[in-house]
């Protein structure tokens, strides 16, 4: 059953002045459990990393990664990825991407689930049919053939129905044994499988702080229709020290195609439902 605004713990924020203005910066609650939603093998600690970090071991803290695997026939899109990735195998990529990430993991003591559902650029339509399809080209037995003109378009297809019903199935499974908060992604840049995972956290009913998608959001804003429909405060985790960068680049396999020249200083920018906050007084950190 969801819980009033009144029943919610809130998460605290403190106004913190910044040139030209107000930051409102999140202070971590370790107190509270914590469920973060990333779409792929490195979604969460590029968003989310200092938050991860500010957490460490005192917080009760799972990744969930949902989109782990790969699968043939591939698209020119997908193709194209391998090749970006110096990659001669899709297989052996992937499995590398998973061992990087629960390395990364390991090193913010947070637990780790790979859920086993392909990437949206090996999505096949289900059906002996589409498979006959895909056999004769690739294109023609996938959700989203290509990149820039299905993937990059953000809108989940019909043919993904069972996707969003086993996403929806792991997400309420993972919040069942008490109060969680999800950290789900915001959608920035339009990735179907941000979106897809954006909207089932949105569906939950519960408490949600959504991420900006790096490094998306450092060329793009927010859905601003999403962020007004749900009454989102913008909040940051500003790095301390070096922050998530030596994080990040233990992606070793998709660092230089993010980042070419090096990992800039990054914060974490959140959105978060007004009720679900608490403002302090200023020059608070998180």
């Amino acid at each position: 059953m969801t819980r009033t605004s009144a029943e919610r713990p809130r998460l605290a924020v403190h106004r913190a002045p910044a040139d030209g203005g107000e930051e409102r910066h999140l202070v971590p609650d370790a107190s509270r459990r914590y469920v973060f939603l990333s779409p792929h093998l490195d979604d969460a600690v590029l968003s989310c990393g200092n938050l991860l970090l500010a957490l460490g071991p005192r917080a009760d803290v799972t990744v969930c990664t949902l989109f782990t695997e790969q699968s043939a026939p591939h698209t020119a899109s997908a193709r194209a990825y391998l090749r970006q990735c110096a990659a001669g195998s899709a297989s052996k990529l992937y499995a590398r991407r998973r061992s990087e990430d629960a390395g990364v993991l390991a090193r913010v003591s947070a637990a780790h689930v790979h859920a086993g559902l392909d990437d949206a650029l090996f999505r096949k339509r289900p059906g002996a049919a589409a498979a006959r399809l895909a056999r004769l080209l690739p294109e023609l037995g996938h959700v989203y053939p290509t990149y820039r003109w299905h993937v990059a378009a953000g809108r989940v297809r019909r043919a993904d129905r069972h996707v969003v019903r086993r996403v929806t199935e792991l997400v309420e499974r993972l919040s069942a044994p008490g109060p969680t908060v999800l950290v789900a992604p915001l959608g920035v840049g339009g990735h179907v499988d941000h979106v897809l995972v954006r909207d089932v956290a949105a569906r939950t009913g519960g408490d949600v702080l959504y991420y900006a998608d790096l490094p998306y959001a450092l060329r793009q804003e927010p859905d601003a229709a999403f962020t007004a429909a749900h009454g989102l405060t913008p909040v940051t985790v500003p790095a301390a020290g070096p922050g998530k960068t030596p994080l990040i680049t233990g992606y070793r396999t998709q660092v230089q195609a993010l980042f070419p020249g090096g990992v800039p200083l990054l914060e974490d920018r959140f959105h978060v439902p007004a009720g679900l906050l608490t403002v302090g007084g200023g020059g608070g950190t998180a």
